[in-house]
């Protein structure tokens, strides 16, 4: 057993944060006068037993991997919770979320057990009975058998998100549910996958993140790292979500070393406003500025040769391209002075080393694959891919099903073509394994390719959160299936409307489990959640799927005894056993830089990019394969003032949605009472010159509206937002209110994506209109403060 240890230990790609891996670097990582530092997995301190955890998201940071330090007294209830000091990366730092989780696990209206309904009383809030596991699952069992036998395994969908654990259901729920339909409910998948495809298909690997030293032993300070000169934040706000894997503030940490900043977003947020250029562009205009960088950089002979002769292929069809696309064209386009847009390509391409950490908002239009295109352009030919203090990628073992735990193997080949949306968008699809939304919906709505009679949710509350039209989604859904299935923390509004079965879902204090950052994908930190307690009945995600497909296919199950053989499996490849591994907690991941001259990133050994060609594909082979230009090209979204100006005159303002608050994650979070102080209502960032020709006030309940629907938000007056610009938090509901229907929590009444339609994505399939779209907004004359106060006693606040 010892030798296995240090086997693991040594390998150089896991690099704990320990210290007798650091020796001589020591000095670079460990304050010798903090005694909280290399504690063990598990201690005692004043009465309390301490347990350290990774979990990976809600109600933390999704998926950072926050280290948290949880406090339990004798009885096994959680006291406190604090940040851990031994977290190589948040070094103690935590969010909002995090601090709060005690008042997450013992909120009143948590679920606890397993309960049940009769379809025939959805929307019915009164109508659940609590049940046991075991009877849960003969129901599941029974229904489950009754429709696979009558309409085939792929009648079944699975509404997948980011989950507890990096989207265990997508990728292995397969062998729990045998369905080929596994489906994020977001029209055209407009969350990190379109910047995962763009980045997969030209660049050879899953996902790209600027390098802030996570995975090296001694941070800023090791040997091998060189501190960017400059960073840009392009659609993205990495302080208060620490998207994707980027912890946030190692930004701050940059900064105070010398980094300086472009942001580019319609809003000022803390970064912008320290930023040397905050370039505030149109809503969905990402593409034309950076077209427009790419010709600066082109033209004026800026970029790096070298890079662009050995490893970039179709440089010279590119420059040809983006010649069209001058600055003072693109600040015609944009709103962003020309001189701006030439200055801020200049600080980029002059950098040395530079990196370019880029967001949501380039997957919520339907050009957004191109204005990935761009991005991954500008990183290649300014050579800061796979360099110190530049962008950082993983090698060709990395990525979240690194284990070889296969789609295919639970499914079969013939059912695995009948996924939805394989023959029509085969590079959505073939490359996530996840049934395209929008062709979903209307096979739920037609029958078309075949009908659809049972869904899970795991880890999805797509009324409130992630679907557009989300009421044409529950009309869907529970006209068509017979059967659906929720699994979760707390009721929502989604469960509430349209589910029979509800499961508990275990808490991040709850469960065993491994999590990484970029799903696997782009190295920095592998994290182990230890359970700290157990309150209620809850399962995590490898529970159900080991518990749970061992009823309904138990031929799949044979080789695992345990669930920790399935993690162990699913995360760990079988080479380490997780009883010893989690001791950890966490751990560094290191690879090397510069690996295309090794041979790293190809499965054949070969140096280079694992493209077609070998080399950062400027020229897209892939995208010219799946039917779409195989250079980038400039698109106005479909609603806007340029595509659309009959449209101005009833919906004159620019409609962009869901920046990231420090309060919640998506649509959790609203039933803590802590959290909902920090932001009590749905919130409409407007410009005060709008604003006043509005006639709308600071704290006025205001309607939102277009030609897809509406919404009431309350009014924040603000430069935040340009003007002829107007911002829309998302993920509202309002677990006060009354849960049954038609009310649902009030799901419907402050929704932003009742605004959003569905069917506008891009040639390939991925990405949506999410924060590109008209409106209008006038005042509501009604008392709505009154209507929605809150009830703050029912979540235990004190009075």
């Amino acid at each position: 057993m010892e030798k296995e240890y240090l086997d693991w230990k040594d390998n150089p790609t896991m690099r704990a944060w320990h210290p007798d891996r650091l020796n001589a670097r020591s000095k670079y990582t460990i304050s010798e006068t903090n005694n909280d530092l290399n504690k063990p997995w598990q201690f005692e301190e004043d009465g309390l037993t301490v347990t350290r955890t990774s979990p990976w998201s809600p109600p933390g940071c999704h998926p950072v991997g926050c280290t948290l330090k949880c406090y339990t007294d004798k009885n096994g209830r959680l006291v406190k919770v604090e940040g851990d000091e031994n977290n190589p990366v948040t070094q103690g730092r935590l969010c909002a979320r995090c601090i709060t989780l005690k008042d997450y696990i013992y909120n009143p209206s948590r679920i606890l057990h397993p309960m049940k309904r009769d379809p025939k009383e959805r929307g019915n809030a009164d109508a659940w009975e609590q049940i046991s596991w075991d009877e849960a699952f003969d129901i599941i069992k029974r229904e489950y058998d009754r429709i696979t036998a009558q309409y085939g395994r792929e009648s079944i969908v699975c509404f997948v998100g980011t989950g507890r654990e990096g989207g265990t259901m997508a990728p292995f729920g397969s062998r729990m549910l045998c369905t080929p339909n596994f489906c994020y409910t977001q029209s055209g998948y407009a969350c990190y996958v379109p910047r995962m495809a763009a980045s997969s298909y030209l660049l050879g690997v899953a996902y790209p993140e600027i390098d802030y030293a996570g995975g090296l032993p001694g941070r800023y300070d090791d040997p091998e790292y060189e501190i960017p000169e400059c960073v840009v934040v392009w659609g993205k706000d990495p302080l208060p979500s620490n998207p994707d894997g980027l912890f946030g503030h190692a930004l701050i940490d940059l900064m105070r070393r010398g980094t300086r900043l472009i942001v580019v977003d319609p809003r000022n947020n803390w970064l912008s406003t320290r930023a040397d250029y905050a370039l505030k562009l149109r809503p969905g205009t990402d593409g034309a500025l950076a077209m427009a960088w790419l010709n600066v950089i082109i033209s004026e002979d800026l970029y790096d040769h070298e890079f662009v002769e050995y490893w970039c292929y179709g440089f010279d069809e590119l420059a040809e391209r983006v010649s069209e696309m001058t600055p003072d064209k693109a600040a015609e386009i944009t709103g962003v002075p020309a001189h701006m847009i030439v200055e801020s390509a200049r600080m980029y391409a002059e950098a040395t080393p530079a990196s370019i950490s880029w967001g949501l908002a380039l997957d919520q239009k339907a050009n957004g694959m191109q204005v990935g295109h761009c991005l991954i352009a500008l990183m290649a030919i300014c050579g800061n891919i796979d360099v110190p203090g530049g962008i950082r990628i993983g090698d060709k073992t990395m990525g979240l099903n690194e284990a070889g735990f296969g789609f295919e193997e639970g499914l079969g080949k013939d059912l695995v073509q009948k996924m939805i949306g394989a023959n029509e968008y085969p590079a959505y699809c073939g490359l996530i394994l996840n049934s395209h939304c929008d062709l979903t919906l209307r096979a739920m709505e037609t029958g078309d390719p075949y009908p659809i009679k049972m869904g899970f949710y795991g880890g999805n509350n797509l009324l409130s959160c992630t679907s557009a039209e989300p009421q044409r989604w529950m009309k869907a859904i529970n006209d068509t299936m017979e059967f659906v299935i929720a699994f979760d923390t707390f009721m929502t509004p989604s469960a509430q409307a349209t589910c029979d079965i509800f499961l508990p879902l275990a808490a991040a204090a709850e469960r065993e489990g491994v999590v990484q950052t970029h799903y696997g994908s782009s190295p920095v930190t592998m994290g182990f959640m230890n359970e700290v307690l157990r309150h209620g009945e809850g399962m995590s995600d490898m529970e159900l799927c080991f518990n749970l497909g061992k009823v309904l296919n138990p031929h799949l199950w044979e080789q695992y005894d345990e669930v920790r053989d399935f993690i162990e499996h699913l995360r760990l490849g079988k080479k380490y056993r997780y009883e010893d591994i989690r001791k950890e907690v966490v751990l560094q991941r290191y690879v090397g830089y510069r690996k295309y001259e090794t041979g790293l990133l190809r499965r054949d050994g070969k140096p280079g990019f694992n493209t077609s060609t070998g080399r950062v594909e400027l020229w897209s082979y892939a995208f010219h394969q799946f039917g779409d230009q195989p250079l980038p090209y400039y698109e106005e979204p479909q609603y806007s003032p340029v595509s659309t100006p009959e449209l101005l005159e009833k919906y004159p303002f620019v409609l962009t949605t869901g920046a990231r608050t420090y309060a919640f994650f998506h649509s959790e979070n609203r039933q803590i009472p802590y959290c909902r102080e920090l932001n009590p209502d749905p919130l409409l960032e407007i410009n005060p010159d709008d604003a006043k020709a509005a006639k709308v006030a600071d704290g006025q309940w205001v309607k939102v509206s277009n030609q897809f629907g509406e919404a009431l938000l309350k009014a924040k007056v603000s430069q935040i937002v340009k003007p002829g610009v107007v911002h829309a938090q998302h993920g509202w509901w309002f677990p006060e209110q009354d849960g049954n229907a038609p009310n649902l929590y009030g799901t419907f009444r402050s929704n932003i994506n009742n605004l959003v339609p569905n069917f506008h994505f891009g040639k390939m399939g991925f990405g949506a209109p999410f924060k590109c779209l008209l409106c209008n907004v006038e005042p509501v004359s009604e008392n709505y403060d009154t209507d929605m106060e809150l009830v703050w006693d029912k979540f235990g606040k004190l009075v």
